[in-house]
């Protein structure tokens, strides 16, 4: 006898109810706090026409080939000391077949400084490299052909520079700017919201961006003028809700931005691209990346107008969550890593960067930089998951989480409009405390063990030396639990110094 639709979906229900059930503890909502069902049916889907890639609006990806007409960048971001020796990184991994380039530049060039500013001292060529002047550049580039590849620059407030110098070179090269590939971060919002790199006021520093994404539509034709960034949001505590949410509120203040100055909506939104993270709550991050195309496509469209279907389509690069790694146990970095990378590649995106197992302890290794790109490699190879095009549109949990994320990041966008944009959100504060809230609700989960991190109890063993510091507590058996948890002696050292800080001996004259 067959049994009805309805009628087995009810018999499930009672066996369910009688199965055993997990009393861990541990959350089973989304790192967002979407609460999950523990099973996801046609029920849970809205009656829609078909969704298909390359057709707006674009959910399920903005090429109706997907990887099987071109596979994803593979852009490793790097750069440390000198011109000469990141010039050397880039040569090696291009001959190990990294297919982009991805340029990290040091604080003092990110902050607007030269190398032998009093400000520089300590952080030249640290995380990053020191770019000072054309001759910097010039050397960094020796020998790479900017014509045959593109480059990606993180930088931010003087990106407008940066990119001037990389025009210069070009046009050494005998590469006119028409024809240079590549993007500028050049997305000084989220610096407010998150990343604290900022130098101007938001008024002169949204006047450079407008500035450059005029100048480039015109000049740089092929050249993608901002990327907009998620990413540094996530790094610093949202929700994935909140880095979508935020990320795309952003873009529409470019949007809205560049329309008053008076450019024309589809003279420069094409060459917008953004910049998210991928992160390890695996099915969340590939529901963000479904739902930030299809809330672009829409607001492009119907919100501002944009004619042609190039406008509508939202392009990203993704990289793997520096937040996620570990300093105990770094080789399970490689794991998470290609977890992640699996989840943006799913996701559909465009260009991609997989992390490093040892850099949340230094600049990575040799070693460890092609282990990374040869994650990537295997993803594109080895697994099959590039060979169907959104492998997972369709499945009832990953449209329903994609649907609800959408909701989610509506309601931020009202919240946003209410405070009166982007700009007034975040002078009072609104972006930061959403984010800090999220960071302290995650962090109480992972101490309460709602929520397990393979070696997170080294972490929690050492916030709690730090609150013992604090207090009058006797320290040994606070001590005595981090090094259970295998902190290292300089971490246990580092918990104490944040609380009783280094003394410095007075000289004797």
């Amino acid at each position: 006898m067959k049994v009805r639709a309805r009628d087995a979906k009810e018999l499930w229900q009672e066996e369910f109810e009688k199965a055993p059930v997990r009393d861990d503890g541990i959350e089973t909502s989304t790192i967002s706090g979407i609460p999950l069902k523990p099973l996801y049916t046609g029920d849970d889907l809205p009656r829609r026409e078909e969704e298909l890639p390359g057709q707006f609006p674009y959910t399920r990806g903005i090429h109706p080939s997907g990887y099987r007409g071109r596979l994803w960048t593979m852009r490793q971001f790097s750069g440390f000391a000198t011109a000469e020796e990141t010039n050397r990184r880039y040569k090696y991994l291009l001959a190990n077949g990294q297919t982009g380039l991805s340029v990290a530049f040091d604080m003092p060039t990110l902050m607007g400084q030269d190398s032998d500013a009093p400000t520089s001292r300590g952080e030249v060529g640290h995380c990053g490299v020191a770019i000072d002047s054309l001759a910097d550049m010039e050397t960094l580039f020796e020998g790479i052909p900017l014509g045959d590849i593109t480059t990606s620059m993180t930088i931010n407030s003087p990106a407008a520079i940066l990119l001037c110098m990389y025009i210069a070179v070009a046009e050494k090269q005998g590469v006119p700017a028409s024809k240079l590939g590549g993007t500028l971060q050049n997305d000084i919002l989220k610096e407010f919201i998150a990343q604290k790199e900022f130098i101007f006021p938001p008024a002169p520093s949204m006047r450079l961006v407008v500035d450059s994404i005029e100048y480039c539509a015109a000049e740089v034709p092929k050249w993608n003028t901002i990327s907009i960034s998620g990413y540094h949001i996530r790094e610093a505590g949202s929700t994935a809700v909140q880095e979508l949410a935020f990320t795309l509120a952003d873009g529409m203040a470019y949007v809205d931005a560049c329309l008053e100055r008076g450019m024309h909506i589809d003279d420069f939104a094409s060459r917008l691209s953004f910049f998210f993270d991928a992160h390890i709550d695996f099915f969340e991050e590939i529901a963000k990346f479904r739902a930030a195309r299809r809330i672009w496509a829409r607001w492009m469209r119907e919100r501002y107008g944009a004619q042609q279907e190039r406008s509508w389509k939202l392009r990203f690069h993704t990289q793997t969550a520096g937040v996620s790694l570990t300093a105990q146990q770094p080789e399970l970095n490689i794991a998470r890593t290609a977890i992640e990378a699996m989840a943006a590649v799913l996701g559909g995106t465009q260009s991609l960067h997989t992390n490093a197992m040892d850099e949340v302890l230094a600049l990575p290794t040799d070693k460890a930089a092609r282990i990374a790109l040869r994650t990537q490699q295997l993803l594109a190879y080895e697994t099959g998951a590039a060979n169907t095009i959104d492998p997972l549109g369709g499945s009832y949990f990953v449209e329903a989480l994609t649907d609800e994320m959408e909701r989610q990041a509506e309601a931020y966008f009202k919240r946003i409009d209410e405070i009166g944009g982007v700009i007034p959100a975040i002078e009072a504060g609104f972006f930061q405390k959403e984010i800090a809230d999220a960071a302290f609700r995650y962090q109480n989960e992972v101490e309460q063990k709602r929520r397990i991190m393979v070696q997170a109890k080294a972490t929690n063993a050492l916030n709690r030396l730090g609150k013992a510091a604090a207090g009058n507590d006797n320290l040994m058996p606070y001590i005595l639990d981090a090094v259970r948890a295998y902190a290292t002696e300089g971490e246990i050292m580092q918990a104490m110094i944040e609380v009783f800080g280094t003394y410095t001996e007075t000289a004797v004259v």
